[in-house]
């Protein structure tokens, strides 16, 4: 059975532990809410609301995969014309 010695310093081990595990769960969250102040500043200058975003993905894979399929149908119908 543990002493109340050793029981203490288990108790103060673990306060400093949590103390440590609370610092590191801090500066991480001040990390991520720089990240993401930039993230929001980013988008504002390309004219995106945050709430609009995954509206603008999805628009913007539209327009891709449009433009695929424009630039394969222009590269299938090269194929079959003569060469000189």
């Amino acid at each position: 059975m543990a002493t109340v010695t050793e029981r203490l310093e288990s108790l103060r081990q673990q306060i400093e532990k949590g103390k440590t595990e609370r610092a590191r769960a801090e500066a991480n969250l001040e990390s991520l809410e720089k990240q993401r102040a930039e993230i929001e500043a980013e988008l504002k200058e390309l004219g995106v609301k945050p709430e609009n975003l995954d509206a603008e993905i999805e628009k913007l894979r539209g327009e891709i995969e449009a433009g695929l399929a424009e630039a394969e149908g222009l590269l299938k119908n090269g194929e079959n014309m003569p060469t000189l």
